[in-house]
């Protein structure tokens, strides 16, 4: 289209000249905007991917979205066992404003409203209908008529929102928790643009959450089944037992490892720790199989530690169970002149395990490896089960442990069992429940990688009434005590 020409001479651009620049900006500028929400949702994908922690996810989220859908956010989870629409599991609420100077007031916000809300409450009939609601004008009088008198309505007029948008955060069976989204005056309303946005980072977000819920509930149940496998030990005659669970931090890696402690018919006290090889709920099943074997043949006869795990590699052969366990079979044993001398002897028999540790009344610490650990359990019926003893004075300590407690990605075994060896000396002669406590403190990182089990055992002297550290004889029936 050419110019128009005046009657000067001057010329000026058409009107389709305007219409047609002003059609373009409108369209580059949509094509920002679309690419800005792509943008959003990308980083969302990337930074909650993988998050297995519903709090941490939460904290991230209520971030993300602001400043780039809404001037304020905030999450809140949904208990797991809630009623379908019921608010009483509305929890954990995290707020993120845009203005610095207002965050306090968000959290406070945040943190009170839930129990100020009224049945009518745009919350409540989001988390009732699984469908966004929204306020886009005039929010605060509004909002206000949905709280009880409080904080929470205080909060909400130093906030003075003029829009609320309230979306649910969709899992695989309902809501995992809601979004709140809310526009000062002057950012005004949510365009339709802004909540196709909010929706799509709501659908992504309650991916997250509820990844994070059933990681969650995995571990729960496979640390629940082990933990009711890990029976109280016996505490007979002057021995002390003292015994311990540390769950790993990543569910993934929760259920292998296990303790014991039991009496045979004569009297002999026998410990067992044990690691199945895999992990999650299939290696918690399998570790409730082979500790019920080794429980079960240990406490039927007198056999030593090598004719128990014989038996077991048996019973599991018999079964065609394939599982693969590494093992440390111990007993306690005392003859009445070892007694009368205050001499105890440990014999055990090693499946593939890291070797035990004592510490000598002195606090030399030894550790138990005797150059030929044999197979573990499950990879050969056939395979020789060796034994080996060592004479153990009162008041030494017995640490049988499961190799979670030593072994590191970034460090080899032998480093780990050195520093296992430091930490014992430097412990020696602490009380049995406190050295059991430090000794995971010092050698466990904050999130360990591997659940650990332990179980230890102090010899108090037999010539002494039994201290009151030690606690009662807690024996089977028809045992003898002190």
């Amino acid at each position: 289209m050419p110019p128009t020409t005046t009657s000067s001479g001057c010329c000026w651009p058409s009107r389709n000249y305007f219409v047609d620049v002003t059609d373009r900006r409108i369209v580059q500028q949509q094509a920002e905007r679309a690419a800005s929400r792509e943008r959003l949702l990308n980083l969302i994908t990337e930074d909650l991917a993988g998050e297995l922690d519903a709090e941490a996810a939460v904290r991230r989220l209520s971030r993300l979205v602001v400043p780039a859908v809404s001037d304020m956010s905030i999450v809140t989870l949904i208990d797991d066992d809630r009623a379908a629409g019921s608010r009483r599991g509305l929890r954990s609420s995290v707020s993120w404003h845009a203005d610095p100077g207002l965050r306090d007031a968000a959290e406070a916000y945040a943190h009170s409203r839930l129990s100020a809300l009224s049945e009518d409450a745009i919350i409540v009939r989001a988390l009732q209908t699984g469908e966004t609601q929204l306020l886009n004008g005039d929010a605060t009088p509004r909002g206000l008529e949905m709280l009880e008198p409080g904080p929470a309505r205080e909060a909400l007029a130093t906030l003075a929102p003029d829009a609320v948008a309230v979306l649910p955060l969709p899992g695989r069976t309902g809501p995992v928790g809601m979004l709140t989204l809310c526009n000062g005056a002057g950012r005004g309303p949510f365009t339709p643009e802004d909540l196709v946005t909010a929706r799509h980072v709501a659908a992504r977000a309650g991916l997250v959450l509820d990844n994070a819920r059933l990681y969650r509930q995995q571990r729960d149940l496979a640390e629940g089944l082990q933990r009711s496998l890990l029976t109280p030990p016996p505490e007979p005659d002057h021995l002390q037992i003292v015994v311990r669970y540390v769950p790993a931090g990543q569910a993934a890696q929760v259920g292998g490892d296990w303790y014991d402690a039991l009496m045979q018919p004569t009297g002999a006290t026998v410990l067992v720790i044990g690691d199945v090889v895999g992990h999650d709920i299939q290696a918690a099943a399998a570790m409730g199989q082979i500790r019920s074997i080794v429980r079960t043949l240990g406490a039927l006869d007198d056999d030593g530690p090598a004719a128990v795990l014989r038996a077991t590699e048996e019973v599991m052969a018999t079964l065609g169970s394939g599982i693969l366990a590494t093992t440390v079979v111990a007993r306690l044993e005392q003859t009445e002149e070892e007694r009368s001398l205050g001499l105890t002897r440990l014999r055990w028999s090693n499946a593939g395990h890291p070797p035990p540790a004592t510490i000598a009344r002195d606090g030399a610490v030894q550790l138990l490896s005797t150059g030929h650990t044999d197979l573990m359990l499950g990879v050969d019926p056939a395979a020789p089960r060796r034994e080996s003893q060592v004479t153990l004075g009162r008041d030494s300590v017995v640490v049988l442990y499961s190799d979670g407690l030593v072994e590191r990605r970034d460090a080899d075994l032998d480093r780990g069992l050195a520093r296992l060896q430091a930490i014992l000396a430097d412990l020696a002669g602490r009380e049995l429940e406190e050295l059991c406590d430090e000794l995971l403190a010092r050698m466990l990182p904050g999130t360990p990688d591997d659940d650990v089990a332990l179980v230890a055992v102090r010899l108090h002297r037999q010539d002494e009434p039994r201290p009151p550290e030690a606690g009662p004889d807690r024996v089977p029936p028809g045992f003898p005590t002190d």
